[in-house]
Order: structure tokens, then C-alpha cells, then sequence
């Protein structure tokens, strides 16, 4: 599927069979789609059952770094949606994937700019993580005679969304990737904006991203939406051609562009970041499948 297709269509009484039907797995984004900030969506935990009734498999595939597999099923359960591990797929959770199909060397270490997410699914994989967090407080003394010191033995540094990012981290990460040979510059998503809270968005990684690029004069390697790197352990996982999956998401640039990328349907809901006048604009070129206002539009057009 081209970016360049027709219209999207409006999700109807009329079209939900017909998708329903097509669709054997359907894969959500999370921010703007299921939740905003803390707060559930209304209508999702029904339409979910609803699916899980039909025999749709569900995965969750977001971009957030900030919390790891088993966080974001602890947040899953304390809005009360029954969501296993093994059904979520987390731009954190990728990162760490990342280095070990790479062969990452276990001897050499990872610095975080980033969230607890990065650092445990690290962990998990084998791997030795510095930063994220407990250098949110550490600040730097510019006197003439400094030297800031860094690890030689950091072998990659991973960025994602950071609410504590500061000139240490800046300089820290930049060091490595200049210095170190062969250092990878990895980043979990490049997205623009993010839901901290319900009511308002805020910087996403894409700012703390583009503060490394600017300081290194690299381009990272984007493990999350839209680069197609999950879509590699989904279809080894679950075995379903990617053209009957269909991608659930808020944003055209990573949600509707990655499902696209990967030769699934693609269904754009307009809880989150994009609004109806975003996706008709005339510079707008990423036409989902179909648009709808929320996911419980899903059940409620599915009819009894």
C-alpha cells in the first residue's frame, strides 16, 4: 500500500464487517488510543472484550520508552484491561531487541538518555545500562580547565523520551557516540508531541532525539514506529500475514505509516494527536483505511 492511495474512508455500519472480517490480529497504539495520560478512553475495555469474543488476537505496540513490558501490563490491569506481556510490544522492549539480533557485545555497556522502561528491558536482555534516571539530578561545572569523563567501554547509547533530560545527559550521550568506536546511536521513537497528561500534549522523544543528532551529526537508528523493526517479532510470534493485521492508531506518521510499511490494514482513530482537518488537509499525504472518532466506535458499529 502507497502512502499516495485514495481517501480514507470513514468507519460505518455498512464497512465494519467487512474489516472484522479481514482481520485476524488487530495491533493498537496506546497514547491517544487506549488512554490519555493516566486516563482510560471510554468504550475501550468493551470493545476489547468484544474482540477478544470474536477471536482476534490483540497486541500493543507503542512508542513510549518510559516503562518496560512489565510496567505497562501493571498499568493495563490498574485501568482494569486484562493484558498479558506477551501482548505488548514497547519501543523500550525494542531497543533492548535491537542489540541482541545485532550481536551486541554482553562486555559492553548501554547509556540511557531515557526512562526505568529502557533500563529494564536492558536488563532483562543481558545488558548493563548507565544513566536514564539517576542522572537526572547530576549537573555539570563549566570552569576552564574541565574534563568531563565518560565511559569508554559504552558501546551504544539509546535515547527515548525523557522528562529529566539536562546538559550532563546532553554530554554524556554525545561523548560516547563521538568518541567511542563504533558506538550506536539508537532511538526508540522521533515522535513530535506525546499525552504526559489528559488534557494537554508535551515534548516526545523526537525533541531529546533531535538535541543528540544536532550535537553528534548522526542520524539514529529508530527502533520504533514507523522503522518496521517490531513487525519482525510479531510475525515470528504470531505467524499471521501482515494483511490481516490492521494497526489501530492516533498518528499518521509513525501508527498509520508503520501498519502501511508493514502491508497491513490501517484504521486512524481521532482520540489522540490528528484531528479530521489534519488527515484532509491537502499536504496531508498518509491516508489510513478507514477513520473513525474513537475505538468503541469499533463495538458500536458492530451492531448486537
Amino acid at each position: 500500500m502507497s502512502s499516495g492511495k485514495s481517501a480514507a474512508q470513514l468507519l460505518s455500519a455498512s464497512n465494519i464487517g467487512a474489516l472484522l472480517d479481514s482481520v485476524e490480529l488487530f495491533l493498537f497504539d496506546c497514547d491517544g488510543v487506549i488512554w490519555k495520560g493516566d486516563k482510560l478512553i471510554d468504550g475501550v475495555p468493551q470493545t476489547l472484550d468484544m474482540l477478544r469474543s470474536k477471536r482476534k488476537k490483540l497486541v500493543f505496540v507503542t512508542n513510549n520508552s518510559t516503562k518496560s513490558r512489565r510496567q505497562y501490563a501493571q498499568k493495563f490491569h490498574s485501568l482494569g484491561i486484562s493484558v498479558s506481556e506477551d501482548e505488548i510490544f514497547s519501543s523500550s522492549f525494542a531497543a533492548a531487541m535491537y542489540l541482541m539480533v545485532n550481536n551486541f557485545p554482553q562486555q559492553k555497556k548501554v547509556y540511557v538518555i531515557g526512562g526505568e522502561g529502557i533500563l529494564e528491558e536492558l536488563q532483562l536482555a543481558g545488558y548493563t545500562g548507565l544513566g536514564g534516571p539517576e542522572d537526572g539530578e547530576k549537573r555539570v561545572q563549566l570552569t576552564s580547565n574541565c574534563l568531563f569523563e565518560h565511559d569508554n567501554s559504552v558501546g551504544a547509547v539509546v535515547v527515548g523520551l525523557d522528562p529529566y533530560i539536562n546538559y550532563y545527559k546532553l554530554q554524556y550521550g554525545t561523548l560516547c557516540i563521538r568518541e567511542n568506536q563504533g558506538c550506536l546511536f539508537i532511538a526508540t521513537n522521533r515522535d513530535a508531541l506525546g499525552h504526559m497528561c489528559d488534557l494537554q500534549e508535551w515534548p516526545g522523544a523526537g525533541s531529546m532525539v533531535a538535541a543528540i543528532c544536532g550535537s553528534t551529526e548522526r542520524d539514529p537508528i529508530v527502533v520504533g514506529k514507523p522503522s518496521t523493526f517490531m513487525m519482525q517479532f510479531l510475525l515470528k510470534k504470531f505467524d499471521i500475514s501482515t494483511s490481516k493485521m490492521c494497526m489501530v492508531g492516533d498518528r499518521l506518521d509513525t501508527d498509520i505509516l508503520f501498519g502501511q510499511n508493514a502491508g497491513c490494514k490501517t484504521l486512524l482513530v481521532l482520540s489522540g494527536v490528528t484531528t479530521q482537518s489534519n488527515l484532509q488537509h491537502p499536504s496531508n499525504n498518509i491516508q489510513p483505511d478507514y477513520y473513525t472518532s474513537q475505538v468503541f466506535d469499533i463495538l458500536k458499529l458492530s451492531g448486537p
